[in-house]
């Protein structure tokens, strides 16, 4: 499985502000400059640094692939960014979802790349419904930075740092 395949990926991207975007009509996700509307996820990226979007469900992992396991919309990355986005557009119940989400996608990813290239691993949950930010529990956010090396946010801003 190649989270790398250029087939996947956007063309590089270095604006400090931009969208991640999914329609919900069964295509993949995707990054937007214009339609803010549509943005689930906001992407900051304040030093403009260059930036490739893949789309993960629906083209690294195909739909008929991997039945029962979970997987994100899409991973942003740079020489050293490796950040994997989940996008939600629900009102209950979305958190545990997304992080199972999330944490099956780091796996999959830790058994077919080496992430030790990457200096800053984040896992993002996003919901277009509920901007605010969301508290993780501090023994979950250890967990995930333990077992995998990865920070976990949830939030509606993907901030590049």
């Amino acid at each position: 499985m190649d989270f790398f395949n250029p087939d996947c990926q956007e063309l590089p991207i270095n604006h400090s502000l931009f969208g991640i975007c999914d329609d919900q009509e069964g295509g993949k996700a995707y990054t937007d400059l214009d339609n803010p509307d549509k943005w689930i996820a906001t992407v900051r990226n304040d030093k403009n640094i260059l930036l490739t979007f893949a789309a993960i469900d629906k083209c690294v992992v195909k739909d008929d692939e991997l039945k029962g396991v979970g997987r994100c919309d899409g991973m942003l990355t740079s020489n050293t960014h490796l950040y994997l986005i989940e996008l939600k557009d629900q009102v209950k119940k979305w958190i545990p979802g997304a992080l199972e989400q999330l944490e099956s996608t780091i796996k999959l990813f830790i058994a077919n790349h080496d992430i030790s290239a990457f200096r800053h691993k984040k896992a993002f949950a996003c919901n277009k419904r509920h901007r605010h930010f969301e508290e993780i529990d501090n023994e979950l956010n250890l967990h995930f930075f333990r077992t995998y090396g990865f920070r976990i946010d949830v939030q509606v801003e993907v901030i590049i740092v």
